[in-house]
């Protein structure tokens, strides 16, 4: 059995120098991924240079750094390989910095073209020559674009890979977060979502919802716990295929 696990966080370059990325050390990847192996299985890891990785020959790691490295990669490895189960609990960025200009571009741009800012600012940022943006900028904007959900892609790559998503929300009621996580499973056609809350996350303590395709519900309290359940969940409906 082959399983693919994305993990840790993404990183989006703002220059050279500087980049957008989260607080996701990639436990929880390195957690399930030796969980599978324990099982037996051959393990695609895909992961970011700073997360925490496993070690053996069971684990085949690939290093991205930014949600458009991940969607090349995983589109990669799905096309080569065909794989029981897909793992997403990556960090991945909603959005990406499109430009970053100084705060006197900007003025110039809505006073010269204001009816298509995203453009004329791209087109400023893209004459800058310097990699590094200077430290002397007072006042800097930066323009996100919205970033692909890769979710998404991954039925359509392989749509009889067990899929499992997380969904992370921060301090809401338990309520919100599950319905938000059931509208994920159907929009997504994913077989499982983890939804977690970040106020429940502290250390090796990871309070986390499994909710399968028939939204059944199954708790878990620590990142050890999840990766067991997980791995559990998904052996029992791939033997019932």
């Amino acid at each position: 059995m082959r399983v693919l696990i994305t993990s840790g966080g993404t990183s989006e370059k703002i220059d050279d120098v500087r980049a957008i990325t989260n607080h996701s050390s990639g436990k929880l990847g390195k957690a399930l991924a030796e969980s599978f192996a324990e099982k037996g299985a051959t393990i695609d890891l895909i992961t970011t240079r700073h997360a925490v990785k496993p070690e053996g020959a069971s684990f085949h790691i690939h290093i991205i750094e930014s949600t458009v490295d991940l969607e090349k990669k995983i589109t990669e490895l799905m096309t080569e390989h065909t794989y029981a189960a897909v793992i997403h609990s990556m960090a991945v960025s909603d959005f990406t910095p499109e430009s970053s200009v100084t705060l006197e571009d900007l003025e110039t741009v809505i006073a010269d073209n204001p009816t298509n800012l995203p453009k004329s600012l791209s087109d400023i940022a893209n004459q800058r020559t310097e990699k590094k943006i200077s430290s002397d900028t007072e006042h800097l904007v930066i323009v996100l674009k919205k970033n692909p959900k890769i979710i998404s892609l991954i039925k359509t790559l392989q749509p009889e890979t067990i899929l499992v998503g997380f969904k992370l929300l921060v301090d809401v009621p338990m309520i919100e977060l599950l319905n938000v996580a059931k509208e994920s499973l159907k929009k997504n056609h994913a077989d499982f979502i983890l939804a977690n809350d970040l106020a429940e996350i502290r250390g090796e303590k990871h309070h986390g919802y499994l909710i399968d395709a028939h939204q059944k519900v199954k708790e878990a309290q620590t990142k050890s716990e999840i990766a067991e359940l997980i791995t559990q969940e998904v052996l029992k409906l791939e033997e019932a295929k």
